[in-house]
């Protein structure tokens, strides 16, 4: 069993629609990044390549390549999982937790677990996703910004 942690942070931008675990949430502006902003996503594939021993999600998809501008997050986290999955271990379970004061995210969290479960090629009961407020404390609380924080749990594959 191999664990890994994952962390991101990102502003609101001012327009678009926010994506996070893989779905669209209404009602929310998107956040701001290279790819599509996801940082639930980006928070559990720094989880996944962390508990593989590969790094951080910057070292695979650098900000700046113009092959990820935009790029669908739920596809990124596809091509880690075939990372993991090559190196010789499978997905167990991820526990996550997004902090932000708004949108509200509680009706959105089993859409959320049954897009990231289907991405990561698991049971929607081996992925965990809460969410918290920051208590109007700093950027997080005052809704300027979303973060996102994963453990991911890797099982090494019986050859």
């Amino acid at each position: 069993m191999r664990i890994g942690i994952g962390y991101d942070i990102h502003r609101f931008r001012e327009s678009g629609t926010l994506r996070l675990g893989g779905i669209e949430v209404p009602d929310a502006p998107q956040l701001d990044g290279h790819s599509d902003g996801d940082g639930l996503i980006h928070a559990i594939i720094d989880a996944l390549l962390g508990a593989a021993g590969e790094g951080d999600i910057g070292r695979h998809f650098p900000p700046g390549d113009p092959s990820t501008e935009g790029i669908d997050s739920r596809e990124l986290l596809t091509r880690v999982v075939r990372l993991v999955v090559s190196r010789g271990y499978r997905v167990h379970n991820i526990d996550a937790t997004v902090v932000a004061e708004r949108p509200r995210l509680a009706t959105h969290l089993p859409a959320m677990r049954d897009s990231l479960a289907r991405c990561l090629g698991v049971p929607a009961s081996s992925v965990n996703v809460k969410a918290t407020t920051n208590e109007r404390l700093d950027a997080l609380g005052t809704g300027e910004a979303l973060a996102a924080m994963a453990v991911a749990l890797l099982e090494e594959e019986v050859p």
